[in-house]
């Protein structure tokens, strides 16, 4: 007879635990390298939203606004209403943090405006994985209550519904590494900040890629337990 694993210990919970430790130590790191690199004035006396409008426009774009939004690390770009909303942290700072974080969300905007592929595949994707993952689990579990072949039917559909969330995770990462990759070339090529700053900007970056790594990282460690909890129901089916 099967037992659903709500019955007995659970060592795939090492898997989410392994996941969450990933997870806070890459925040934990961004955070500790963006204050870092928040108390570092760069030598062009530029705040987040003058780099941002300055790379805008250096980049041809005249119809994305730079607005400011509440929080820290808050940053985002917004390419349905064409805006690029930077933080508290960033909007009026002249660190060398922020103009890299603006100048990483303008990348961003000029991944949208040249038809860069891969960010129009995560906005397709986004109404899609946050469905997955908002439907993933109760369909799993009604899986795993029901008896005969809809059981295993309720729990393909719930693991096809979670590899859409993953497959967003996955589509993020070039995304994101592109759009520093692009800031970091910009920052470098137009005189805005000293090859010095570059460097300390790409230390703030890729302390920021790594929780998109750890992020991704989390999905498939949860994807993997879900195929492993699973596993026995749908082979005893």
């Amino acid at each position: 007879m099967y037992y659903p694993f709500y019955y007995r210990f659970d060592p795939t919970y090492m898997l989410v635990l392994v996941g969450v430790v990933i997870s806070l130590l890459a925040s934990a790191r961004v955070k500790s390298t963006f204050a870092k690199y928040q108390r570092v004035q760069n030598h062009s006396g530029l705040t987040g939203r003058e780099a941002a409008e300055r790379v805008l426009r250096g980049a041809g774009i005249y119809d994305v606004r730079v607005e400011h939004v509440r929080g820290s690390l808050t940053d985002h770009y917004d390419p349905r209403s064409k805006v690029l909303r930077l933080s508290d942290s960033t909007y009026n700072s002249a660190s060398v943090a922020a103009v890299g974080v603006a100048a990483h969300e303008c990348g961003h905007a000029i991944q949208h405006a040249s038809g860069y592929a891969p960010i129009r595949w995560r906005g397709s994707l986004v109404p899609v994985a946050n469905f997955g993952s908002a439907i993933a689990w109760p369909l799993i579990i009604m899986g795993l209550f029901i008896t005969g072949e809809s059981s295993a039917l309720f729990i393909n559909l719930g693991i096809l519904a979670f590899s859409l969330a993953v497959l967003f995770h996955l589509v993020t990462l070039p995304v994101e590494f592109n759009a520093s990759n692009r800031a970091v070339r910009i920052l470098g090529s137009n005189g805005m900040m000293s090859q010095s700053e570059v460097q300390d900007v790409k230390k703030v970056l890729g302390a920021a890629a790594l929780t998109y790594v750890a992020s991704a990282a989390a999905a498939i460690l949860q994807l993997l337990r879900i195929l492993i909890l699973t596993g026995g129901r749908r082979r005893n089916d």
